[in-house]
């Protein structure tokens, strides 16, 4: 089964933590080199996890936050569902 655009972007940042399994890892990578936007948005946010890493000192957010902050992410992609064509 294909993913559309808005799953593969809520999901990056799992698939940038390997916080997946293989089976959604694969189809996460599958859609991402197919799918020139997401391309894009995955090229940014690997950039952006870089540079958090390098400037935090590769400390772990506490667990509340990376809740809050997941939850967060998914509902911005959810609001802009709408301006990102599946491919």
């Amino acid at each position: 089964m294909d993913m559309d655009c808005t799953a593969v972007l809520a999901d990056v940042w799992l698939l940038l933590d390997n916080e997946c399994d293989e089976t959604i890892k694969a189809r996460l990578r599958e859609h991402i080199n197919r799918c020139s936007p997401c391309i894009e948005a995955y090229g940014l946010e690997e950039k952006l996890k870089s540079l958090l890493n390098r400037k935090c000192g590769g400390e772990r957010a506490p667990d509340s936050l990376r809740a809050r902050l997941t939850m967060e992410i998914r509902t911005t992609f959810t609001q802009v569902e709408t301006s990102i064509e599946p491919q």
